[in-house]
């Protein structure tokens, strides 16, 4: 008796979506990530500069902009600028009239042999907030950190209302001859840090805060 042979069988087929639905899907996630991304970007709105530190530490768009080099641009000045300097930032920036207080000091310096030195002078909250941050580090907390780096939003230096004086026989000179110009010494554990205080002319500057947190400014 003869045995008829089964039928062949055919290779499975992978059944495709059609394109519309393929289309469709696509619609569907990219509209999905559109919703996660806005989602981010509301909340990052909603807490501003309530942001911890650590998370501009670890978000990596943040690095890129605030580990990004400085220059100066953002106030960093090379060793050598004086308060005569018309070509950085950190002194051209400077509020004006403790710029002319600083030049008229340094005229009268330069005639006890002393030459008046701008360490950091304006800066750029990008820079302000590096120090912070760099000072956080190194101090282990905040707390401590604020006892020599202010904020952005409360440093003198981004405003341009303060100037920190090199070197050492410089900012002695000042300190000594300073009021005599309307410039003090601001801080006891900053003897570099200068800002123009008018009323010291010909009497004397006020007295010196321990540190930047017994500051009433840096409680903002």
């Amino acid at each position: 008796m003869t045995r008829t042979p089964p039928p062949a069988r055919l290779p499975a087929r992978r059944i495709r979506p059609a394109r519309p639905i393929r289309r469709l899907l696509l619609v569907v996630v990219a509209g999905a990530l559109t919703c996660v991304v806005a989602g981010v970007a509301a909340i990052a709105m909603a807490l501003g500069p309530r942001l911890p530190m650590s998370w501009f530490s670890s978000n990596p768009s943040s690095k890129l902009s605030s580990d990004s080099p400085l220059s100066s641009a953002d106030g960093v000045v090379p060793d050598g600028v004086t308060v005569f300097d018309d070509t950085h930032d950190a002194v051209t920036r400077l509020d004006r009239e403790l710029l002319d207080a600083l030049r008229r000091a340094a005229t009268a310096a330069a005639a006890d042999g002393v030459e008046l030195y701008v360490n950091s002078g304006w800066r750029s909250p990008r820079y302000q907030n590096r120090l912070l941050r760099e000072a956080i580090a190194a101090h282990g907390s905040a707390d401590e950190a604020a006892r020599w780096v202010a904020t952005a939003a409360t440093s003198p230096h981004v405003s341009g209302d303060a100037v920190d004086i090199g070197h050492s026989d410089a900012a002695k000179w000042l300190s000594a001859h300073g009021a005599d110009h309307g410039l003090c010494q601001i801080y006891r554990n900053e003897p570099w840090h200068f800002e123009l205080r008018p009323h010291a002319i010909g009497l004397r500057c006020p007295p010196m805060y321990a540190n930047p947190t017994q500051d009433p400014r840096m409680q903002q």
